[in-house]
């Protein structure tokens, strides 16, 4: 069950790090520059969770599946859904997909926690980051206030359009 657990996180964790490459190459607006280079090392790090997690799988004698065909096959959740857009487009998308990770992150947490320590502190220690990355993100759609633009968005493109600016057609 921990190895089947962590096969679902390294697929999330793959396709996050495809996920922000493509928001990375697919930015555009004026805060382009600043996205561009905010998600690099998130996908660095993101990456390395994944090799961490595939390590773990590894260790408790499970085979780690990186590749795509596995990953498309045996994931719960619908490619990004955004092409090249806004940079507060594609944060308001990238909140959203963060949401789902963490959410799941934290439910495999919980479950391994009962028997892997081990395995436990391996996602805690990736949801620190990946609640950074999180805020990271949020930072740019939360208004001085505290209101966040994506709060009652249901779909990566809802989300998107949502983070928009009212006077943006």
């Amino acid at each position: 069950m921990i190895i089947d657990l962590l096969r679902m996180r390294l697929h999330a964790l793959n396709d996050l790090s495809l996920t922000l490459k493509h928001v990375h190459w697919n930015v555009v607006g004026p805060h382009f520059i600043a996205v561009h280079e905010m998600l690099d090392p998130q996908v660095d790090r993101v990456r390395e969770m994944a090799d961490d997690a595939a390590e773990r799988i590894s260790a408790l004698g499970g085979v780690p599946e990186g590749t795509p065909g596995v990953l498309v096959t045996e994931r719960t959740w619908d490619d990004y859904g955004v092409g090249r857009a806004d940079a507060i487009a594609h944060l308001g998308a990238l909140d959203l997909v963060y949401t789902g990770i963490i959410e799941a992150h934290r439910a495999a947490m919980t479950e391994v926690g009962k028997s892997d320590a081990v395995t436990e502190d391996l996602l805690i220690e990736q949801l620190r980051s990946l609640e950074q990355f999180q805020w990271f993100v949020r930072a740019h759609l939360e208004s001085s206030g505290g209101t966040l633009a994506t709060a009652n968005s249901h779909t990566e493109r809802q989300a998107a359009h949502d983070a928009q600016p009212n006077d943006t057609p």
